[in-house]
């Protein structure tokens, strides 16, 4: 009898033990799980664009520097004393504008003195000519010799030359006279005097005073590489490219702080020959610059279109890595796997990155948050939006 509720006692005992060993055991499991879950955050969120193919503009930025349209040089012409500077520097001039005086005195005087000397050889010249007028008809009548007579009408034809070359005197006078006033060639702006008052100017040689630049057109001077031009032919002929159309001589100027002058230029030529010491091709546009905000020398980068390709996208150029291997970029599919896709890229334009493959329409590539995901993890999509522009909503339902 007492065995018998000894192993009563101890069956209880085990079924107990048991029983607490299974808790133990499920309190532990709850545990566990609960850690993984907590372990496993959602997927991030990332700034998306939606890929949406079209037609671009292929362009080509190119290194530039403005030129004025016309540049005249003011020089001393007549040698003397320089008396007065009548512009101020800086400043628009007209054409025909006095700007300098040179002391005119010494050219006064050699004008007068050669109206001096034309007056008396018309004073001879009238006298040889009544001269010979009047032995004209007594030769014919033998009352004077024949020599007589072609002696009469010698002197007048000398005194006539003499007459012509005292008027040229006269004229030459008159222009050294003019030389003492210097006037503006050109209408422009002009730049600081080059000499001051009481410099001997022109003694020897042609002084320059001052230059006037002509600025309300400016012309661009840039370069290609020969090579460049030579591929993008090659592709326009292949049919790969589009011309670029009616506005193909049209050209964009970039300033130095990267915004775009409003003002459109026009391509007037480029070089027939590659410049054999660089492999450039030399190019030129006109620019107009009617308030005159740009200055002549200024560096520039202009923007020229020279084709057009369709299946092109733009992307911020923070969406797309680049490295040894290429160009790619992260894009987001329905359920939120990352992948990594590379592209093929094209010029850059304005702050974006052309993509002219690589990508189809209605995908989402990564823009913001790239530093949060990679390929081959989860993200949740929603609308890029540039700073200070609206918040972005969600890219789609299936996102959420």
């Amino acid at each position: 009898m007492r065995v018998a509720g000894f192993e009563r006692v101890a069956a209880w005992a085990l079924s107990a033990l048991a029983l607490g060993a299974m808790g133990v055991g499920l309190t532990g499991c709850g545990q566990s799980n609960g850690q993984t879950a907590a372990a496993a955050p959602p997927p991030p969120e990332v700034g998306v664009v939606t890929v949406a193919p079209g037609q671009a503009d292929l362009a080509a930025e190119l290194p530039g520097r403005l030129e004025a349209f016309r540049v005249a040089q003011v020089r001393a012409r007549a040698a003397g004393i320089l008396q007065k500077r009548l512009f101020t520097e800086g400043s628009d001039v007209k054409a025909g504008q006095v700007l300098f005086e040179i002391d005119a005195a010494p050219y006064r005087a050699t004008l007068a003195s050669a109206q001096a000397t034309l007056a008396r050889a018309e004073a001879n010249l009238v006298q040889a000519q009544a001269l010979a007028d009047r032995y004209a008809p007594l030769a014919k009548t033998q009352a004077v010799s024949q020599q007589e007579a072609l002696n009469a009408q010698a002197a007048a034809l000398q005194a006539k030359a003499d007459v012509a070359a005292g008027k040229a005197a006269v004229q030459t006078a008159q222009i050294n006279l003019g030389y003492a006033t210097v006037t503006s060639p050109i209408a422009g702006r002009i730049g600081r005097a080059l000499v001051t008052e009481g410099a001997l100017v022109g003694q020897g040689e042609v002084t320059q005073l001052a230059v006037v630049q002509q600025i309300d057109k400016l012309y661009v001077n840039f370069t290609q590489s020969a090579a460049e031009v030579m591929r993008l032919r090659q592709a326009l002929a292949d049919g790969k490219l589009q011309g670029a159309g009616k506005d193909a001589a049209k050209v964009q100027v970039l300033l130095e702080d990267g915004s775009v002058y409003p003002q459109p230029g026009k391509l007037l030529f480029s070089d027939l020959s590659v410049d054999p010491s660089t492999g450039q091709i030399t190019l030129r546009a006109e620019l107009p610059n009617p308030k005159g905000l740009l200055l002549p020398g200024l560096y520039v980068r202009v923007r020229l279109a020279q084709a057009e390709v369709d299946g092109a996208v733009w992307l911020p150029q923070q969406a797309v890595a680049r490295g040894a291997t290429g160009a790619s970029v992260l894009v987001v599919a329905d359920d939120g796997s990352v992948s990594a896709r590379p592209v093929k890229l094209g010029p850059a334009q304005d702050g974006k990155a052309l993509v002219l493959g690589g990508l189809k329409a209605g995908e989402k590539v990564i823009v913001d948050g790239l530093q949060k995901t990679k390929a081959g993890g989860k993200a949740r999509p929603v609308a890029w939006a540039p700073a200070g522009s609206a918040p972005a909503a969600p890219a789609s339902a299936a996102s959420r």
